[in-house]
C-alpha cells in the first residue's frame, strides 16, 4: 500500500472517534499495554510531558514544545485530531512523521495488532511513542486524547503533569458532572510527579487534591500564582503578556483564550528544572510557536482583505471567549461560517452567538456533523439569521464573494469544519 492507501486502511479498519463517534470509544487499556509490551515500551526511552483538559491543550502542547525546541532539545509531540494530514499527529521538532513510516509501520505490524483490532487511536499512539523512541527524542509532549484515567496515552510516567480546564464536554463517556470529570482527567496524575492545575472551581478543586494527596504528587493551582501582570492587544491582534520571571511575550497565537493557557504554560515551565530553559527560550516559543511546531486553527489569520479567521474552538467553554472576541471586532460588517457535530452542546454555544452577524450554516464532510438544517433550525430558535451550505467550501465562497475589503469571516465551530476549510483548493484565498 502506498501512504494514501495505508492511512485509508487505518481509518476504515480501525474504530476512528472522529469519523464515528462513540462506538469508536473504548473503555479500558488492555490493548494499549498489549501494544506497549509489544514495542517494549518506548516511551520509557525519552522524557515526557502529559497534557490533558478540556479546552486549551493543544494549545498549551504545541507551546511548551516550542518553548523546548528554542532550548535546545529534540522534542516529541503528539496531538489530535489532524487538520489535514494524518502526520500532523506526530511530529519531532514541528517535522511530521515521514509518509514512509506510516506505511512501512502499518505493513510490518499488521499481522500483530489486526488479531485483537485496537481503535485508531489506540494503533497511533503505539506508533507515536514507537517513532519518537526511534528518533531518540530528548522529551516527548504527549496530549490526551479524551479524558485521562483510561486514556491510551495514560501508560507513561511523565516528568510532569498538566491539567488546563474542566468543562462539560464528552460527558457521554466522563460523566455529566465536573467533579466527574475532574476525576476522569485526574486520572493522569502519577506518584510523585508534579501536576499543574490551569483554571479551577469549587467542584473540581478538592477532586485534584484529593488524587494528587493519594499519589504524593506535588500540586499547583496557576491561578494562584499568576505570571501575568498586564495583558496589551496590538492592532494585528497579536498578543503581548507583560510578566515578572519571563520578561515580555509576544504571542503568536492571538486567541482570547490564550490568557489563560499562558498563565497555565508559563507555571508548568517554572517546575520543568530538568531542564535548561531561559527567559530568552520562552519568548521565542511563544513568539514563534506556528513555526516551531506547526499549529494551525487557533484564531488563525488566513486573509487581512477581508479579514478572514478561522479557530478550532467547538464546545461551550471555547466559545465563552470567541463569541466575545467575534462580536468585538471592529468591522461594520461580519460574516460566520458555522457548523458543529453530534456530540457537542450546540444549543448553549448558539445561544451565545453575537446576533448583529450573518451567518453561513454548514456542515463538515463527517458523519457526525449535525445536517446544516437542524443548525439553521436552532440558530433560527436563537435569532441568528443566515442562509445554508452542504458543504464548508460553499459556505466560505458564499461568505467571501459577499464580503467587501473591509469586512470580517469567521470559521469555526467545529475542527472539523476548519480542517474541510483547510483542505479546500478551490477558494478564492490561498491557504
Amino acid at each position: 500500500m502506498n501512504y494514501q492507501e495505508t492511512v485509508e486502511y487505518l481509518f476504515n479498519s480501525t474504530p476512528v472517534f472522529e469519523h464515528v463517534g462513540a462506538v469508536a470509544y473504548k473503555e479500558g487499556l488492555a490493548n494499549t499495554y498489549k501494544l506497549d509490551r509489544h514495542f517494549g515500551s518506548p516511551h520509557k526511552q525519552y522524557k515526557t510531558i502529559h497534557i490533558a483538559g478540556t479546552n486549551g491543550k493543544g494549545s498549551c502542547s504545541h507551546t511548551i514544545a516550542a518553548i523546548l525546541q528554542a532550548a535546545g532539545y529534540k522534542v516529541g509531540l503528539y496531538t489530535s485530531p489532524h487538520l489535514v494530514d494524518f502526520r500532523e499527529r506526530i511530529r519531532v521538532n514541528g517535522e511530521c512523521v515521514s509518509e514512509q513510516y506510516v506505511v512501512d509501520f502499518v505493513a510490518q505490524e499488521r499481522g500483530f495488532f489486526e488479531e485483537f483490532h485496537p481503535s485508531f487511536f489506540e494503533l497511533t499512539t503505539a506508533m507515536a511513542f514507537k517513532y519518537f523512541a526511534e528518533q531518540h527524542v530528548d522529551v516527548a509532549v504527549i496530549e490526551v486524547g479524551l479524558g485521562g484515567r483510561l486514556d491510551c496515552t495514560n501508560v507513561i510516567t511523565p516528568v510532569l503533569s498538566v491539567i488546563t480546564n474542566i468543562g462539560l464536554d464528552h460527558t457521554q463517556f466522563l460523566g455529566n458532572t465536573l467533579e466527574k470529570i475532574a476525576a476522569e482527567k485526574a486520572g493522569i496524575i502519577k506518584e510523585h510527579v508534579p501536576v499543574v492545575i490551569g483554571e479551577n472551581c469549587t467542584e473540581t478543586v478538592g477532586v485534584f487534591q484529593a488524587k494528587a494527596q493519594e499519589k504524593h504528587a506535588e500540586i499547583y493551582f496557576a491561578e494562584d500564582t499568576p505570571a501575568i501582570q498586564r495583558i496589551e492587544i496590538r492592532e494585528d491582534g497579536t498578543k503581548v503578556y507583560h510578566t515578572g520571571e519571563y520578561g515580555t511575550l509576544v504571542g503568536e497565537l492571538k486567541g482570547d483564550y490564550q490568557d489563560k493557557n499562558t498563565n497555565t504554560i508559563l507555571q508548568a515551565i517554572s517546575l520543568l528544572t530538568d531542564f535548561k530553559i531561559t527567559m530568552e527560550n520562552v519568548q521565542e516559543g511563544f513568539a514563534h510557536v506556528v513555526e516551531l511546531t506547526g499549529i494551525k486553527g487557533r484564531w488563525q489569520v488566513m486573509n487581512k482583505y477581508p479579514f478572514v479567521v478561522c479557530d478550532t474552538g467547538h464546545n461551550a467553554d471555547a466559545w465563552k471567549c470567541l463569541s466575545k472576541q467575534i462580536a468585538r471586532q471592529p468591522y461594520e460588517c461580519k460574516r460566520v461560517v458555522f457548523g458543529m457535530v453530534d456530540d457537542k452542546d450546540i444549543d448553549t454555544v448558539m445561544s451565545m452567538l453575537p446576533a448583529d452577524v450573518c451567518y453561513y450554516f454548514t456542515q463538515a464532510s463527517t458523519k457526525r456533523a449535525i445536517p446544516v438544517e437542524k443548525v439553521a433550525a436552532i440558530g433560527k430558535k436563537y435569532g441568528l439569521q443566515g442562509k445554508e451550505f452542504r458543504t464548508v467550501e460553499r459556505a466560505f465562497c458564499a461568505a467571501y464573494d459577499a464580503s467587501g475589503h473591509d469586512d470580517f469571516i469567521f470559521v469555526g465551530g467545529s475542527s472539523y469544519v476548519v480542517a474541510d476549510l483547510l483542505s479546500c483548493h478551490n477558494i478564492p484565498i490561498s491557504l
